[in-house]
């Protein structure tokens, strides 16, 4: 069975949204969910760089292969049977424009999370998925 482990950050309001929308699709149990901000990370993968895993969303393949930004987040959809909503975002001439905007997303997604929640910074999200 395939799968990939996503390593998020659990004060990012927008993000604990997608997680918990992914999550409820996960019914084959296909990701694993990684809270960068959870008190065992440094532990538990201490050969990760918590900055930038901060700076985007990573996911590792089963083979541990790293993965940054959009590919994660194509790939998490795609495993739980809905990758055709993002696929669109991996197509060529697309994917250049797409991972630009996801770069200036991630870098203010605390402002963008509060426009659209009125949370900028979500201590609250940390829990349990």
């Amino acid at each position: 069975m395939q799968s990939l482990t996503l390593f998020y950050d659990s004060y990012c309001p927008l993000c604990m949204v997608e997680m918990r929308h992914l999550k409820k699709r996960d019914k084959e149990n296909k990701l694993v969910f990684v809270d960068i901000n959870g008190d065992t990370f440094g532990k538990e993968y201490p050969e990760l760089d918590y900055a930038a895993l901060n700076a985007r969303i990573h996911g590792m393949t089963p083979n541990g292969e790293l993965i940054t930004g959009l590919d994660v987040t194509y790939q998490a959809w795609r495993l739980v049977g809905a990758g055709w909503l993002y696929a669109p975002l991996r197509w060529p001439g697309i994917r250049i424009l797409a991972d630009l905007v996801y770069v200036k997303f991630a870098k203010h997604r605390y402002r963008i999370s509060y426009w659209l929640t009125g949370k900028e910074r979500c201590d609250s999200c940390i829990e349990k998925l």
